[in-house]
């Protein structure tokens, strides 16, 4: 008897959301490769269809959904017409985000509450939408896309960070909640890698030098970095591991710095 492939994903059905560029993409690529099916989701679900048919290349199925994660509406409504059509999803990789590059006291009312209704409040709501469905089946895996911020604060990036730093809190929340029921829930978080976000500060040689110092593996991370992650968490391999931030950062996170060592 062949021994079990415990990142074998064929037969589960994943949703992501936020996939109609950068990382979200990645991720889907990820799960179908896998063998998952995947159904992804933008603001407008026309922006997916591109992205629809590379899936399907890959053969898997794959189906675009409109959704606006900061509308309680349209979550619902998403929710609603998933299980509705598909019966019930395995995996759910809550990927929707967004930011606003600013100095603190820049940052006004409506950038705060742009940014951590998308990125908390919006995750939190996916979350509790299709949380039901995995609760009746007695399993699911849920992962929530947190970033370096999680754990580390910088400057320009405070709505971003509290946003990030409340999702893995909320993942440790929902993990203690949900668990008894067989879904687990985990937290992503990636370092630095260059998206349509930031894609600005890497146009400067002199800050991605500054960046690559701080990085013990001396490279910013590159979407495919993601990818075994991403498999890993939503996989039977990681069964008993739930309520957890995994950093995928190249070491940034020890904040060990060659400038740091120089001075001592």
């Amino acid at each position: 008897m062949p021994a079990h492939n415990f990142f074998d994903l064929t037969g589960k059905r994943a949703v992501i959301t936020g996939a109609s560029r950068g990382l979200g993409q990645y991720f889907a690529r990820a799960l179908a490769k896998a063998g998952a099916d995947v159904i992804i989701t933008a603001r407008k679900k026309e922006d997916c269809s591109v992205f629809i048919k590379e899936i399907e290349a890959l053969g898997r199925k794959a189906y675009a959904y409109a959704l606006d994660v900061t509308e309680e509406a349209s979550i619902t409504a998403f929710a609603d017409a998933v299980i509705k059509d598909h019966g019930y999803i395995d995996i759910l990789v809550n990927n929707a985000g967004m930011n606003r590059r600013k100095p603190a006291l820049e940052v006004t009312w409506d950038d705060w509450n742009a940014i951590v209704n998308t990125n908390l409040r919006g995750s939190f709501f996916v979350a509790k939408a299709f949380a039901p469905s995995m609760i009746a089946r007695g399993c699911g895996r849920i992962i929530n896309i947190g970033s370096v911020t999680c754990v580390f604060g910088y400057a320009g990036l405070a709505p971003y960070s509290a946003s990030r730093g409340g999702a893995a809190q909320m993942t440790k929340a929902l993990a203690d909640d949900w668990g008894k029921h067989g879904v687990t829930v985990n937290c992503l978080a990636p370092g630095w890698f260059k998206t349509e976000q930031n894609k600005m500060l890497y146009d400067d040689p002199a800050w991605v030098a500054y960046l690559c110092d701080r990085i013990p593996l001396k490279r910013p991370g590159k979407p495919n970095d993601l990818d075994g992650a991403v498999v890993f968490l939503a996989s039977d391999a990681s069964e008993y591991i739930t309520g957890q931030v995994l950093l995928v950062d190249g070491g940034i996170s020890t904040g060990a710095t060659k400038a740091m060592l120089e001075k001592k």
